[in-house]
């Protein structure tokens, strides 16, 4: 009798020590169920207590932060041209109605414009894929991308157009905000345009007034009046139009056969008054790129910004207007592209690590990103148009295409898919 109590004291005790087990864990179970729910509660009531209005209106404020591009591993811009022959060019031919005919170097019979198609650029670290145009469209359905430039970001913007024109046949010529040329492709309501300026700034002839002023004074007759501070028409409504904007200078502003120093100089406004001492055109730019970024930030807060590097020029044995030429066939070995453009010998095509110098600077700090181009194509001395550019000299400035610009569009169309993947 004495065990059986026991045991059944024993079995007692543990059942009593079983259930303030169950219930120590059970109120454990209960308290954070209890947190859970009141986090809840007040992470709900935090939202809905805006009104629908307000909850777009906060939609909206999210969308309009500008996205910031993922960190990436690798560099496009280093690498090397690699010679496939038996590459099947497969993006657009020389059919495209949109090809400049000063670049269409097939139909212009230039020596060596099929083999132009069959070096592509390889990355040291990692690929550059061939954008695909189909899925191009499709991912940036209901978008207004814009090139801002000079003919060399029309080049470009033609390689965009004739590639995407392969994929989609639904075009419609459109000119939106001031643009010098543009295409929506209706089934995905994607517009693509290009607006020509070739400072950024407003710029026009100017005339020595006969009542005198600031530059008169200093014995100015005539030159060509920029305005740091306002944009060129052809583009001032681009960046409220556009959600993707990819902007060039450059070639221009080291151009004396345009602005010449003496008989046409570039006099700088700003606020409406001439810049007083005059300063020289690298100062200037300097100004345009300030006043250009910062006017381009405030009006297009939620858009992507891009600013494509300068795209350099091939000349040999002089400048365009003295008798420079392009007749390479093949891309340049590392030390021939150093002897073209190394800043220290201020060769004839230095233009292009000077003007990028400027831009790297301007754009410290920005949120534009920077599209570099510059490094890949500095090699290609083989892919201008040359003597078929059908121009009285040999356009070693411009590109074929199909041809290096193709690529400029598919490092441009992998850093915007960093961007929004």
């Amino acid at each position: 009798m004495a065990s059986r109590d026991h045991h059944y004291t024993k079995k007692n005790k543990n059942l009593s020590l079983c259930c303030y087990l169950s219930f120590l864990c059970l109120s454990v179970l209960c308290l954070a169920s209890l947190f859970l729910i009141s986090s809840a509660f007040k992470g709900s009531t935090a939202i809905y207590s805006f009104s629908s209005k307000d909850n777009n209106a906060l939609e909206q404020k999210q969308n309009d932060f500008p996205r910031k591009e993922k960190s990436y591993l690798c560099n496009y811009s280093d690498g090397t041209w690699i010679y496939d022959l038996k590459v099947r060019y497969t993006r657009y031919d020389n059919t495209c109605k949109e090809i400049f005919k000063g670049w269409n170097c097939i139909s212009s019979n230039k020596s060596n414009a099929q083999d132009i198609i069959k070096w592509h650029w390889q990355p040291k670290t990692c690929d550059l894929p061939q954008f695909d145009p189909v899925q191009f469209l499709e991912h940036f359905r209901n978008t207004n991308i814009g090139f801002v430039g000079d003919s060399l970001n029309r080049n470009m913007f033609v390689s965009m157009v004739c590639t995407l024109k392969r994929a989609s046949n639904d075009v419609k010529k459109w000119r939106p905000a001031g643009a010098d040329r543009g295409f929506t492709f209706l089934q995905y309501n994607l517009t693509v345009a290009y607006h020509r300026t070739n400072l950024l700034a407003r710029y026009g002839r100017w005339v020595a007034s006969a009542n005198g002023g600031a530059l008169e004074s200093l014995g100015y007759t005539q030159g060509f009046r920029v305005d740091v501070d306002v944009p060129e028409s052809s583009w001032a409504e681009a960046p409220i139009f556009h959600d993707i904007l990819i902007f060039n200078t450059g070639h221009w502003w080291w151009a004396p056969s345009k602005f010449d120093p003496i008989k046409s100089p570039m006099l700088f406004f700003e606020k409406d008054l001439p810049v007083i001492p005059p300063i020289n055109p690298e100062d200037g730019l300097d100004m345009v790129l300030k006043h250009m970024i910062s006017l381009v930030e405030r009006t297009q807060s939620r858009g992507i910004k891009f600013f494509r590097t300068q795209s350099p020029r091939h000349f040999e044995g002089g400048d365009w207007d003295q008798g420079g030429s392009c007749h390479r066939v093949q891309p340049l070995l590392p030390d021939q592209v150093e002897q073209l453009f190394s800043m220290e010998k201020n060769g004839t095509n230095v233009e292009v690590r000077l003007v990028n110098q400027h831009l790297f600077r301007a754009l410290k700090g920005s949120s534009f990103h920077i599209l570099d181009i510059t490094r890949m194509s500095e090699f290609r001395a083989d892919a201008h148009p040359s003597t078929a550019g059908g121009k009285k000299h040999d356009d070693c400035m411009h590109w074929c295409l199909p041809g290096i610009t193709d690529y400029w569009n598919d490092l441009l169309v992998a850093r915007l898919n960093n961007i929004f993947n």
